[in-house]
């Protein structure tokens, strides 16, 4: 792949690399959901990924990516969770050595599942950004090979098959809504569809507070935010200091971004599992809640929401829905 800019071929030599590794995920009608935003609406559920995220699309891409002695040198990722979860999975099916730096805010079962994969597990610091530094000061001292979350065009171009499949399952699509974090899953999708057509509006969603690149968008430049806590933890986390691709993509692909708060998340998370027995987590449901609380702006007549992520603990769920209808 090319280092200068992302290519349709990319995305689809992506497309052919991970097929034994990810799932081809379906379409799902959301009837009640187009009753209330008065159109077509259906889900595209990264949840049913074996890892429980769109995450290892994009993992899967890099990993099988690498040279014998970059995998012979192991690798190194920084994550919120799902990146890791993913990271550890790819790399254990490859056997390659993983090393997952997590910060403290991580949730206990997206700790268990890098464990459980077969990774080292590094706790490192209250934040992303202190998690971030560790992964990198790993991958200085042992020559580790850095799994980027987002900021690496064999990890969007992993992302960008779900605009291929999007395309191919539900043509008439001309909006779509994707969580937005660091830009890599927003970026892959939203290239794709605007190079198919340019009318096809995209929209990234993130949580009302913490959400760095919305807020570096709407400055015109990098800025850091506060971490705090929210139910889209999948979403939280700063850039890292400079990017390279993943902001320029959003910046240059991306139609408009909305901002949804904890509570919209809380109705969202369980308007799927009542209504459609969905399981997601919060910063998967960001989508629906941004349809929900009516915050979008020229919402199309064929929308896909991307549901990115199902890895919620139980107990985390069960008192979203319970904490709802108090």
């Amino acid at each position: 792949m090319s280092l200068c800019e992302l290519t349709l071929r990319d995305v689809y030599l992506a497309r052919r690399r991970i097929m034994s590794l990810a799932r081809r995920t379906p379409i799902v009608e959301a009837p009640r959901l187009s009753d209330i935003g008065n159109t077509r609406i259906v889900y595209k559920p990264e949840g049913l990924q074996t890892t429980g995220s769109f995450k290892i699309r994009g993992a899967a891409n890099k990993l099988l990516s690498l040279s014998e002695d970059e995998r012979s040198r192991g690798v190194v990722a920084c994550s919120s969770g799902n990146h890791g979860r993913a990271v550890s999975y790819v790399a254990g099916r490859l056997g390659i050595h993983a090393t997952i730096c997590l910060p403290d805010t991580a949730p206990i079962n997206k700790r268990k599942a890098v464990q459980q994969l077969g990774a080292k597990l590094v706790i490192a610091g209250a934040t992303y950004e202190e998690a971030s530094d560790m992964a990198a000061r790993l991958q200085e001292e042992s020559g580790l090979t850095m799994i980027h979350p987002f900021d690496d065009l064999f990890v969007i171009a992993g992302q960008g098959t779900i605009a291929l499949e999007l395309l191919e399952d539900f043509p008439e699509i001309d909006t779509v809504l994707v969580p937005l974090s660091g830009g890599g899953l927003m970026g892959g999708i939203a290239f794709v569809l605007k190079s198919a057509d340019p009318t096809i509006r995209t929209i990234g969603i993130a949580m009302e507070h913490g959400a760095t690149l919305v807020e570096s968008l709407r400055a015109g430049k990098l800025v850091e935010t506060v971490e705090e806590p929210t139910l889209a933890d999948a979403l939280a986390g700063g850039l890292g200091g400079e990017t390279k691709y993943s902001v320029e993509m959003v910046r240059a692909y991306v139609d408009d971004t909305v901002l949804v708060s904890e509570g919209e998340i809380a109705a969202a998370m369980t308007f799927a599992l009542e209504e459609q027995r969905l399981v997601v987590e919060g910063g998967g449901a960001v989508g629906i809640a941004a349809v929900l609380s009516k915050k979008v702006r020229e919402l199309g007549e064929n929308v896909a929401i991307v549901l990115s992520g199902s890895n919620v603990g139980i107990s985390t769920l069960l008192e979203v829905v319970r904490n709802h209808h108090s």
